[in-house]
């Protein structure tokens, strides 16, 4: 074997063992550990489940101990907990749907940090809450990948804008 021909075995291997160690340092990410909400066994929750993503945005997804939740990014950047409360109507916080999206969404700033936020679907029970840390990813990304999983849930209520409310404060929501 020539000179040449083992550097570039040596570069495959190489490359290879970096593959391989990337791929076990991935494995080896700790579980994140999460409480469940209070309706997290409920069946629709379950149907939330199966369909979250692996990965957002290029951010892969992580492993959780509680039921009906979900994690992205080490350390977590997007946090999913099923079975919460569903929010009253209000129209004390935004209430957002991405552009081709079928789910509304409340949305409010952490208390911590101006960078991220906590979106609860509004209008379907049991809802669904997720802290997104947006320093590392798009919300609207986020949005987006749960907009499949999410719009299991059943429907009883969504956003109504400012003309349809007849009101001027932006955020209005109604029930039905």
């Amino acid at each position: 074997m020539n000179t040449a021909s083992r550097r570039a075995a040596e570069r495959a291997i190489a490359i290879a063992l970096g593959a391989a160690s990337a791929v076990a340092l991935a494995a080896c990410a700790p579980v994140v550990a999460l409480e469940p909400a209070a309706d997290a066994a409920s069946p629709a929750c379950a149907e939330v489940s199966v369909r979250l993503p692996d990965s957002i945005a290029g951010v892969a997804g992580r492993e959780t101990n509680a039921q009906a939740t979900g994690a992205w990014g080490y350390p977590p950047a997007v946090v999913l907990h099923c079975g919460v409360p569903s929010p009253p109507p209000t129209s004390e916080l935004p209430c957002v749907t991405p552009p081709g999206g079928a789910v509304d969404w409340l949305v409010e700033p952490s208390d911590e940090d101006d960078l991220v936020y906590l979106v609860t679907s509004y209008g379907r029970t049991p809802a669904v809450s997720v802290a997104i840390d947006t320093s590392v990813i798009s919300s609207l990304a986020v949005l987006d990948a749960l907009d499949v999983a999410v719009s299991q849930l059943p429907q009883e209520g969504s956003c109504i804008g400012v003309e349809e409310a007849g009101l001027i404060a932006p955020g209005t929501l109604s029930e039905g």
